[in-house]
């Protein structure tokens, strides 16, 4: 038995054939063309102003000379490449530093939101039940973009729900204004002049226009949130158009966003992962992305499905996630997964769409249960963790009320060292433990 999962298929559908065809032009796809832009416009009815227009904190190049410096830094490098100077003057003239955007990016929800209450806000019922709809909608389109690029609908469909609601909202925060915004702050300036540099490049080529460039707080556009480099590099014209929209077209945002998979390194046939059980013998050795075993051995250690079924008898690879630590849901994910990581660093992300794919595909909630309520920290006492585990030794990392990586690892490290099961989620009984060795002598 393998631990593939076949991809989610219509009981009418017969597969096609030709899976090794390159894509045409697609006359056929008009239909879907303008069912996306039926449901592009109804969405427009709720969307927000433009945030550059809002009362939100924001500097000008007039006000800000360090802006205006970047500005002018940025407009030196991009003409010294080869691209247009007036193009590049006109696309840079008016942008904006908007506050809002660089507190977005320092609280972004993956991170600052424990994992229940993140996968509850996105996989909802709604969100399941749309996506279902979408699939019967979008069936045949996305059966053929499963012919040429070979990622299951499932997958696909999931991206668009969770990264658009399937194109209900697409942003309208300035996509310049959010590019610069954060190609001149501290945190991350070589990504997004980057981007910006991608954006000048498909403005000069014709994929974007001046009328496209509103999106994400951090600049991604159309119903699959493509950063520009992504889609300079990896967007597909599917639907023969002669130009690639990934806000108009539902075929060229689906296609592209299927052969961004293909680049990464998507596995046909293979699922994402899989919630499993730990046994009550399970002694938290191995754990976490480094830590991959084949299938066969984690049943030897406990391991279950997560109706308590034995795992398939498989030599392929996983790892074990516990993003709530040993009271909440647990996960077996396989090479997949890592793909889903590689579109968005977020393990919380990855998870949300893997369960959002099975969820759509059918399958039902998950059977674990969040940890009891009175055991979880707030801010503060997660801040004080971290302090705790810093003043200790154990390198959490800043004391930022953040549950990252870092303070995962730190936490593993002292509930290891201090007999405690290392599940690297730091509860209540990790801070109750961090304050008695505190006070020992």
């Amino acid at each position: 038995m393998s631990a593939a999962l076949p991809p989610l298929r219509h009981r009418s559908h017969q597969q096609h054939s030709d899976a090794a065809a390159a894509p045409a032009p697609r006359p056929a796809l008009r239909l879907a063309l303008a069912t996306a832009a039926t449901l592009a416009a109804l969405a427009t009815l709720t969307l927000s102003p433009p945030l550059a227009s809002a009362s939100s904190a924001q500097s000008t190049q007039d006000d800000d000379p360090a802006l205006a410096q970047c500005l002018l830094e940025l407009r030196s490098d991009l003409e010294a490449a080869g691209y247009d100077a007036d193009l590049v003057r006109d696309t840079l003239a008016q942008a904006k530093r908007l506050e809002r955007i660089v507190a977005l990016d320092r609280a972004q929800p993956e991170s600052v939101q424990y994992f229940t209450d993140y996968l509850a806000q996105r996989v909802t019922a709604g969100r399941i039940e749309r996506g279902r709809f979408m699939y019967q909608i979008y069936e045949e389109l996305l059966w053929k973009i499963y012919s040429d690029y070979e990622i299951s609908p499932r997958y696909l469909v999931a991206l668009w729900g969770m990264e658009t609601h399937y194109g209900s909202y697409f942003g309208r925060v300035p996509v310049i204004d959010a590019l610069v915004t954060l190609a001149c702050d501290d945190r991350r300036p070589r990504f997004f002049r980057e981007q910006i540099e991608a954006t000048i490049a498909l403005l000069e080529r014709g994929d974007l226009h001046a009328d496209d460039l509103y999106g994400s707080w951090a600049g991604a556009i159309g119903h699959t949130q493509f950063m520009p480099s992504t889609m300079r590099a990896h967007a597909v014209d599917y639907d023969g158009s002669g130009r690639i929209e990934l806000r108009d077209s539902v075929p060229d945002a689906l296609a592209s966003a299927a052969n961004y998979l293909q680049h990464l390194g998507w596995r046909p046939g293979e699922r994402w992962g899989r919630e499993v059980k730990l046994s009550n013998r399970f002694n938290f050795k191995s754990l976490g992305l480094d830590e991959r075993r084949p299938l066969n051995e984690w049943s030897e250690l406990g391991i279950r499905r997560a109706d308590g079924s034995r795992l398939p008898e498989s030599t392929m690879e996983a790892a074990l996630l516990l993003p709530m630590g040993r009271h909440g849901p647990a996960f077996l994910v396989y090479d997949n997964f890592d793909r889903l990581l590689r579109w968005n660093p977020s393990q919380s992300f990855a998870l949300a769409v893997g369960h959002l794919a099975d969820r759509i595909d059918g399958s039902g909630p998950l059977r674990a249960a969040p940890p009891p309520e009175e055991e979880l920290l707030d801010l503060d006492e997660l801040r004080e963790t971290q302090e705790r585990l810093n003043a200790l030794g154990y390198e959490a990392g800043p004391v930022d009320g953040i549950l990252g990586q870092q303070t995962r690892n730190a936490t593993r490290a002292f509930q290891q060292e201090n007999g405690l099961p290392a599940d690297a989620f730091p509860d209540r009984a990790v801070l109750e433990a961090l304050r008695e060795a505190e006070q020992q002598p």
